[in-house]
């Protein structure tokens, strides 16, 4: 029965031809260096919806790995979170925005890349160690952006659906995407619909069990997620340079969290997520006041409900221990930015922007044996950036932009349910309360001397605030707080270009970055005493801003129009990371590989056929076990995938592929093998 309904929801589809039109909803676009290359499946700092289909990238995680300088890993652990590093930066330092509205987390920003779908995404930006100061706060590292779709045609519509097979091409889940939008003369409007579940995925046939383990192979034990998002979106154009549109976005996912491969039961957390949902609605606006002044505002309120759910054992279907609990957040946010854009002259504008976010945090926790639910504790903060930014055109083909921002935070609430810092019976008590502030600045010099070359060099100097884990959080009784932890900062120096020579072009750049009051947890021994003068020492944690290191490295794109049936592509990057914690003379940045590239050929030996060969290579990156005792290199990895799409109607196509082909076993993190072979059926149609 699950087979039919997967199959017909691969073969329901609509027939016609696809908008020629860039589709992408420019309102929501952020500043990337270097903009996408328009015939390329890949940018340097972008992925259009094209690459993204080709390469069957569905979740966020997948997607952005095709991308130099981002790799994607896996957080390991009882988490089961999929992440993304930008040139060595994580997902604490490296924002996430749909449509330019940050998707920020207060309690901890642990976000999950792999819940965010990109079926319904024009195009992914990645901004890269300079992330315009005009984007808002946060972007120490460098932004991520999902830019919405937007239509282009008085009717279009798209549908597509995906049967995914395991190694043994068996049901494992599957994808769809519907989208529905008209383009009037005045006003448009749009819906879209995408969800993505996954029945199960298989580990490579190489894997091994050791003895003991809690994994035996095959069918990855806890690997079922479920994921859907819906947009819809209505704006109105009353002429040729204004713009006003209002956008709604809900998505729901639920999960499991498979267990490490080679620890004991008997240390393992059984955790599940029964619901982690986003939902978002915004308003985007650009107006020209004069010919020389254009207003671009942003309003939003984001929510986000998250619970997460630890039992017994991995049965799963007891919570008697002390271990086991109901932890539920509920986080609001209310914010707006606006920015002006003043054309000084003809070789010069400025831009000022102001931010404003309002951030609420409630959560509270059920625990066993007992079944006590904690009251609602709520955290609230107030975030304000303040930004200037002036372009200059020195010549026709020489420009200079400068930058500088304030950033600062204020902080209202910040509570806690337990034992209070004085003693005494668990009552709701308050951290202090304590703000902070920091100064950002930023220039950038462009060269294009002809249309087919363009050079850049720039500096940046970032900051991002520590969220209120990193201050607060007791770690489940190993940590105490700092309410005066500071932002880490990060000064970013970049130098690249791009350059057409004929049907090959070439881009590349070199970077390097300074980190400083890095965030790290600082053992150290905690005395308490009690009222009788009986006084204990407590090992425990507190983060502090006494790390420090340098990321620095390389990144080459080479793209070529071999012919009118034949294009290929590849792009290589290097990173190396030296990050010292003062507290860890073993300690290694993990998750990142050193040496990272990614090469496809899309060939068309008849008129509707397309092939798509494409390799994943990645070297060994540094990890550390369970007990965070030793550091050691993952193996490296060379993936091979396929595509095999065939045109039907003009409009209409099947396809058929393959990811890890050859079945390789790999690991990005300690204890926890990545997916085998898997196979995929697929139909897309498009008016």
């Amino acid at each position: 029965m699950r087979y039919a309904a997967a199959i017909l929801a691969v073969l329901t589809g609509a027939s016609g031809t696809a908008a020629a039109e860039d589709n992408a909803f420019t309102l929501g676009q952020i500043t990337v260096t270097a903009p996408r290359h328009e015939n390329a499946p890949i940018g340097q700092s972008t992925l259009p919806a094209e690459g993204i289909y080709l390469f069957n990238r569905n979740t966020l995680d997948d997607a952005v790995a095709v991308i130099p300088g981002v790799s994607a890993s896996n957080s390991g652990g009882s988490r089961n979170e999929r992440l993304i590093f930008v040139r060595g930066f994580d997902r604490f330092q490296v924002p996430l925005s749909i449509d330019g509205i940050r998707v920020y987390l207060p309690a901890d920003n642990r976000l999950d890349y792999g819940r965010f779908l990109t079926p319904d995404i024009a195009e992914i930006q990645v901004a890269k160690g300079y992330a315009s100061v005009l984007d808002g706060p946060g972007a120490m590292g460098g932004a991520v952006n999902l830019v919405t779709r937007k239509p282009t045609k008085e009717f279009e519509a798209e549908v597509r659906g995906t049967l995914g097979l395991d190694s043994d091409v068996d049901y494992a889940g599957y994808n769809v995407f519907v989208l529905l939008g008209t383009r009037q003369e005045k006003w448009y409007a749009q819906g879209s619909y995408t969800r993505n579940f996954v029945d199960h995925w298989d580990l490579p046939g190489g894997y091994v069990p050791t003895s003991g383990s809690a994994e035996t192979g095959g069918e990855r034990d806890f690997s079922r997620t479920e994921d859907w998002r819906a947009n819809l979106k209505f704006g109105f154009t009353p002429n040729d340079t204004d713009e006003y549109s209002i956008s709604y976005t809900r998505q729901e996912g639920s999960k499991n969290a498979p267990l490490h491969v080679t620890d004991g039961l008997n240390t393992q957390r059984f955790w599940s997520w029964p619901y982690w949902n986003l939902e978002s609605i915004y308003f985007l606006s650009t107006t020209r006041m004069a010919d020389w002044a254009t207003l671009k505002t942003r309003v939003y309120r984001n929510s986000f409900n998250n619970l997460l759910r630890a039992f017994d054992n991995r049965n799963q279907n007891s919570q008697t221990l002390g271990r086991a609990f109901n932890s539920h957040y509920e986080d609001e946010a209310w914010g707006g930015s606006a920015q002006l854009d003043l054309a000084l002259s003809s070789a010069d504008t400025l831009s000022i922007a102001f931010h404003y976010r309002r951030d609420e945090h409630v959560e509270y926790q059920q625990g066993f044996p007992s079944g006590f639910t904690e009251p609602r504790q709520t955290n609230l903060e107030e975030t304000y950036s303040i930004a200037a930014e002036n372009r200059l055109a020195l010549s026709p083909a020489l420009s200079f932009v400068a930058g500088v921002s304030v950033d600062w935070r204020d902080l209202k609430r910040a509570e806690e349910y337990g034992t209070p810092p004085g003693g005494g019976p668990s009552a709701i008590f308050s951290y202090p309360l304590r703000n902070a502030d920091a100064v950002n600045g930023q220039a950038k010099l462009e060269w294009a001397p002809d249309e087919a070359t363009a050079m850049h060099a720039s500096v940046s100097s970032r900051s991002r605030f520590p969220t209120v884990f990193e201050r607060f959080s007791s770690r489940f009784g190993g940590a105490i707080s700092n309410p005066d932890l500071d932002a880490e900062r990060a000064t970013n120096v970049e130098i690249g270009g791009s350059h057409d020579f004929g049907a090959v072009r070439a881009e590349g750049a070199l970077f390097y970055s300074h980190l400083s009051d890095v965030i790290v947890s600082f053992p150290f021994i905690y005395v308490t005493c009690t009222p009788a003068n009986v006084c204990t020492d407590n090992a425990v944690s507190q983060s502090r801003n006494v790390g420090k290191g340098k990321y620095y490295g390389g990144e080459l794109s080479l793209t070529a129009e071999l012919g009118p049936l034949l294009n290929a592509g590849v792009n290589y990057t290097y990173t190396h990371r030296d990050l010292n914690d003062p507290s860890n003379a073993a300690f290694e940045p993990t998750g990142v590989p050193t040496h990272k590239a990614f090469l496809y050929v899309d060939w068309s030996p008849l008129e509707r056929l397309r092939i798509v060969p494409n390799l994943d290579i990645a070297s060994s990156r540094w990890t550390v076990n369970t007990a965070g005792t030793r550091y050691y290199r993952t193996g490296s990895h060379v993936q091979a995938n396929l595509r095999i799409d065939y045109e039907l109607l003009n409009g209409v196509a099947i396809g058929v592929g393959a990811r890890n082909l050859f079945d390789e076993s790999h690991t990005l993190t300690d204890g926890f093998p990545e997916q085998g072979r898997s196979f995929y059926v697929s139909m897309r149609a498009r008016y």
